[in-house]
């Protein structure tokens, strides 16, 4: 007993000094600008976002139908059911691998109804008595085995889980923001074609009206058939642009049904009734390009699978070293049930276990290299990642300010050409020229309302792409426990 003592206190002594191998991670942000370089003072400022904006940057919009939109696709979408499911798989699994460290093990208990054969039953091995050649075995005990981490394996593997389960949860996030952006994006454009189809759709109204009004001058002589074909032509140019404007309404229009979990037609009724783009605040905070390091989920998501890779770099390397267990057993074993738990039926074994895998050194050293390679590929995906997002921030900035000014200069020529139209009429009614320059002047007309309309659209598509690209949306959200994410 002297001796089994002395060992356990030595693998306890081990225990308590044990240590990690492999790299110990830090975390080293990317270099990133002071701020961005498309910031425009009319429309944004490089102050810090405020934290109200970012959590529900959507109801700056002031959208009543916009605002639930969104609310049901975050309750109903099957993406964010996939994502919540996958956080509950991280999270088994962390709790898996931090289970390791612990001693496993339990109770056992065993019943047998045996027969031997003859030659084995005829004499006791002491040649006293016979022995049964059927009996009992009843046996009841507790076994035990504890692997000793001393060289860290199972520690990094646990940190290695608890960053991938904080990655996922990043993951969780930016399913979020990314489905946000989706539904504001969808809607945004499905209230830009209705207001495309609304000017299109007035179009073939007025050109009805003049191809009528042509239609009874040729027949009192005053014009000729040519101003009628061009009327007609011009017509039913007119009208072939509305059902592509109407295949969009429709994609639009499928796109959010699924989007919130639904069948492609669910908000037909809903949406049918035309509104008004939303507008956007004349002056917008864009924050500084080092937030996007922290507030970003998928940068954290990255980041945080730097320190997972960098954690299976140890959990790779601590197979060149020697493994230690404990294994224990105590039971009781009788042949008649009514002895089974007396002293003298009870039997227990303890010691110690190594083992090395020496022959095993070319493999491990093979899996370790991978393990840094697997490291530097996700360290590379990490920078990237942070270059992608300023990328998108920049494409947003430009958008909100080249859309401004343009929107504006396209104000100014739809009011012009309204007025270059009224001129045409008058004077073809008058007969001071042809029928041309009409058309000439309702189709700059009505090519400068579509742009316009364009251009109010992407406005607010810039808005809602600079967002999203500001990692705003899911600072309010934060993955629950399995009861509260069903």
């Amino acid at each position: 007993m002297k001796r089994s003592g002395i060992v356990l206190l030595a693998l306890l002594f081990l225990a308590l000094g044990c240590f990690s191998v492999g790299p110990d991670y830090h975390r080293k942000d990317p270099a990133v600008p002071n701020r961005f370089g498309s910031v425009d003072q009319d429309i944004t400022t490089s102050g810090a976002v405020g934290m109200e904006l970012l959590s529900s940057w959507w109801k700056i919009l002031q959208d009543p139908i916009l605002n639930s939109l969104i609310e049901r696709a975050v309750r109903g979408n099957q993406d964010m059911q996939i994502a919540q499911a996958r956080v509950q798989q991280a999270r088994a699994l962390s709790l898996f691998s931090s289970s390791k460290l612990y001693p496993e093990g339990g109770p056992s208990g065993t019943y047998e109804r045996f027969r031997r054969t003859e030659s084995g039953s005829s004499r006791s091995a002491s040649g006293g008595g016979s022995i049964k050649r059927e009996d009992d075995l009843f046996l009841a005990g507790f076994d035990a085995s504890w692997e000793i981490d001393i060289f860290g394996g199972v520690r990094r593997e646990t940190e290695a889980s608890r960053a991938e389960l904080a990655g996922t949860e990043d993951s969780l996030r930016d399913t979020l923001i990314t489905l946000q952006g989706e539904v504001a994006r969808n809607y945004i454009e499905y209230r830009g074609v209705q207001l495309r189809l609304e000017i299109a759709r007035k179009e073939v109204e007025i050109r009805k009206e003049s191809a009528e009004i042509i239609d009874a001058r040729v027949r009192a002589g005053f014009v000729s058939e040519l101003d009628l074909a061009r009327a007609r032509g011009e017509l039913a140019s007119a009208e072939s642009r509305i059902p592509s404007l109407e295949n969009s309404l429709f994609a639009a229009l499928h796109r959010m049904g699924v989007l919130l979990g639904s069948e492609p037609m669910s908000l037909a009724t809903e949406l049918r009734a035309p509104t008004a783009l939303p507008r956007i605040p004349e002056s917008l905070p864009a924050g500084l390009p080092s937030d996007l390091l922290r507030r970003r989920p998928d940068i954290r998501t990255a980041e945080r699978d730097v320190a997972a890779a960098t954690a299976r770099i140890g959990v790779s390397t601590a197979q060149l070293f020697p493994r230690f267990s404990l294994t224990g057993t105590f039971g009781y074993q009788s042949n008649e049930s009514g002895s089974v738990f007396r002293d003298a039926s009870n039997f227990w074994t303890i010691g110690p276990t190594l083992r090395w895998p020496i022959f095993n050194f070319k493999r491990i050293l093979a899996t370790i290299e991978f393990s840094k390679a697997v490291q530097k590929e996700t360290l590379a995906r990490y920078e990237k990642s942070v270059l992608l997002s300023l990328e998108e921030v920049e494409n947003s900035l430009v958008i909100l300010s080249q859309e401004k000014r343009r929107k504006e200069a396209l104000t100014e020529a739809v009011a012009s050409n309204d007025l270059a139209v009224q001129f045409a009429n008058e004077r073809y009614l008058a007969g001071l020229q042809s029928y041309l320059a009409v058309i000439d002047a309702l189709s700059a007309q009505y090519t400068a309302q579509d742009q316009l309309a364009q251009s109010m659209q992407n406005q607010v598509l810039g808005f809602v792409s600079l967002y999203k690209a500001l990692g705003g949306g899911w600072l309010d959200f934060y993955p629950a426990d399995d009861e509260a994410t069903n």
